[in-house]
């Protein structure tokens, strides 16, 4: 078994340190290579790795490329047939890389793989999706959910069995495996998101190519969710949001679907600065 993890990092220097930590400890039956992308952190993750973990193949950028860019400069320097985009705020547990790639060689159909993501207390987070709808992103742009919780019931999947491996839309970003070849023929992520869509983006291309996007419970991955955003402003991350919804539907639907949401944005904005917050990680 052989794998290429490429991690984008941003101010979590303490939680990249365990998640390293995890990988060197947990792949003793897998040929690793592992490159980490420091978006500009400035808070001594450059030094922590060239200090502690010498065998990383460290990129270090002076300015924050985002997500999707990020990735895929550390896909450049990959060597080996599957590709993890591994989040720093992440933990493997012993069996987590042997158990997920052994079921990726026994399902060649899958050109993408999410594996069971938990938190701190064992919980299983939500992370399979729907593609995205109009009516779906319109209500969570109008704040809707804080008003009618179960209206994105459909789109968050909230009944999917998580105890099951299953073929999907869309997984989370947070541990999102691909073979080299699915990457290479989509020419990798879509580098005009610059954090969020980027992953659903992908996913759908996938599908499009005729390719499919997989869950499986094999393995697990403890995940601490969302530590770099925390890092930026409220206001920013809303920005980042909106900015990348527009692009994907633009993209993806007819161009009346992204006019509205664009206009609806504008009132979504107005919601949020009188505190209505939808009760929902979109």
């Amino acid at each position: 078994m052989n794998l290429s993890i490429v991690i984008v990092n941003y101010k979590v220097k303490d939680l990249l340190d365990n998640c390293l930590k995890s990988i060197f400890s947990n792949s003793e039956n897998i040929k690793l290579d592992v490159i980490v992308v420091d978006n500009d952190s400035q808070d001594g993750s450059l030094e922590m790795i060239k200090n502690k973990y010498p065998q990383v193949n460290l990129i270090a950028s002076d300015k924050n490329l985002g997500f999707a860019k990020a990735n895929n400069l550390g896909f450049k320097q990959a060597k080996y047939d599957y590709i993890l985009l591994l989040n720093p705020d992440m933990k493997l547990y012993p069996d987590t890389l042997e158990n997920t790639l052994k079921w990726t060689n026994t399902n060649p159909q899958a050109d993408v793989i999410g594996c069971h993501l938990v938190n701190q207390k064992g919980q299983t987070i939500p992370h399979v999706r729907q593609f995205p709808t109009f009516l779906d992103q319109l209500a969570i742009v109008l704040k809707l959910p804080h008003l009618f919780p179960n209206i994105l019931n459909k789109y968050l999947q909230k009944n999917f069995n998580y105890s099951q491996a299953k073929k999907v839309d869309s997984i989370r970003g947070a541990f999102f495996l691909m073979h080299r070849k699915i990457y290479e023929k989509l020419k990798g992520l879509d580098e005009r998101y610059f954090i969020w869509f980027e992953e659903v983006d992908f996913c759908k291309q996938v599908q499009k190519n005729g390719g499919e996007v997989w869950y499986t419970p094999v393995a697990k991955c403890i995940d601490y969710v969302g530590k770099s955003f925390a890092q930026v402003p409220r206001g920013v991350t809303q920005k980042y949001f909106k900015d990348s919804m527009l692009k994907y539907f633009q993209k993806w639907h007819p161009s009346w679907q992204y006019s509205i949401l664009k206009i609806a944005w504008i009132l979504g904005t107005l919601i949020s600065k009188i505190n209505i917050k939808p009760k929902i990680k979109t």
